[in-house]
């Protein structure tokens, strides 16, 4: 496996590159679709290659809990089991389980936690958390860290940061996969001085790549951007950057004139399922009264499969008749708008043209208020 450069913006840092992996080589920036429990909800693999979906996310704390890893390894593992050829990166499950504050005990051994799904008691250590990974056979594999909550004290930050680096260590001398890459995570909060540190030491134990995790948790944008800005220099040039949970469609533009190559969000299927789409101008929400009878697409700019065959009044009619399709049809175009966004900004980084693209992207897309219908 490895990472090359292929152009960087003297302008801005943002970078496009190949990332070659054992399931195909992935063109960064790349937008990684969230697939928690070996699906992404509503969609078939076969229509996510048809978007220009290159790799996909599972989730270890669900795929633990149902089927179970050992059942995933036997079906050949998590590509052969949901039939995706492709590169697939798995997440360590500790954002869910720190997120499970009123099921879970905390030590320096790991998490003591009771299944959302059934109370049974497990304990996940970042050794335990690694060999899941490895019998899912994922990409890229994640170390596994401690998310704590927006907004905390430095003091529990910096507690959670350390106890991030110790389990690191471990993650580190537990893996032994070949063909899959094991990727540090930076936590620190919103505290630059911590936010540094964790970075060096990451680096010192010279990980295959670097994910930042603990960000879009309820900060604002304008915290998001400072902390990547005080990232930036301290993350290895020749190797990959992932920014863990953000798919908003601002802040992938902002991430990437930052210098990340990798994205993950629930966001446009969470928001497809919900009736909320992302357009060239702004968010729409395609239940509102005012589409009943406005026949053009969602977005007139867009020429994924739903924009090219459906109109805002036809969606709004699937939602209000609780028809499957309608969450179907809002997701594709969510999943395609953002693929497009960000295979947009590489080309424009391939070009010398992305500060252009940049700001073309912001004078168009309003984030205060709704696309008018």
């Amino acid at each position: 496996m490895s990472f090359r450069l292929l152009a960087e913006c003297p302008v801005t840092g943002a970078r496009a590159g190949e990332y070659s992996t054992p399931h195909g080589t992935l063109r960064t920036p790349v937008f990684m679709p969230v697939g928690t429990q070996a699906t992404v909800k509503a969609m078939a693999p076969f229509e996510l290659e048809q978007m220009g979906a290159q790799i996909l996310l599972g989730n270890t704390y669900h795929l633990f809990l149902r089927p179970g890893e050992d059942l995933v390894e036997r079906a050949g593992g998590l590509h052969r089991f949901m039939d995706w050829p492709h590169p697939i990166l798995t997440d360590s499950g500790g954002f869910q389980v720190f997120s499970l504050a009123e099921l879970r005990t905390l030590s320096d051994e790991g998490v003591v936690f009771r299944s959302h799904r059934d109370g049974s008691r497990h304990l996940m250590t970042p050794e335990r958390s690694v060999k899941i990974q490895e019998k899912l056979g994922s990409d890229i594999a994640m170390c596994f860290d401690e998310c704590v909550p927006y907004p905390s004290t430095p003091e529990a930050s910096r507690e959670g940061m350390e106890r991030t680096l110790r389990w690191a260590v471990r993650c580190r001398e537990a893996h032994a996969r070949p063909g899959q890459d094991l990727f540090g995570i930076v936590q620190g909060s919103v505290y630059e001085d911590q936010r540094v540190l964790c970075a060096r030491e990451l680096v010192r134990l010279d990980f295959p790549g670097y994910a930042i995790g603990g960000l879009s948790v309820g900060e604002s944008h304008g915290e998001m951007y400072r902390i990547l800005d005080c990232l930036a220099p301290e993350m290895p040039r020749t190797k990959p950057r992932y920014l863990m949970g953000v798919g908003h469609p601002a802040n992938l533009v902002e991430g990437i004139a930052r210098g990340v190559d990798l994205f993950d969000c629930v966001l446009p299927t969470r928001n497809g399922r919900n009736g909320t789409v992302f357009t060239s101008t702004g968010r729409l929400n395609v239940k509102n009264q005012a589409l009943a009878e406005d026949f053009r697409p969602l977005d007139e700019t867009c020429d994924c499969y739903v924009c090219r065959h459906y109109t805002r009044a036809y969606l709004r009619h699937l939602y209000k008749a609780g028809e499957i399709l309608a969450a179907r049809l809002c997701t594709w175009h969510n999943l395609h708008f953002l693929l497009s966004l960000v295979e947009g900004a590489r080309n424009a980084i391939l070009e010398g043209t992305f500060p252009a693209y940049r700001e073309a992207f912001h004078a168009r897309f309003d984030d205060v208020r709704e696309a008018e219908a």
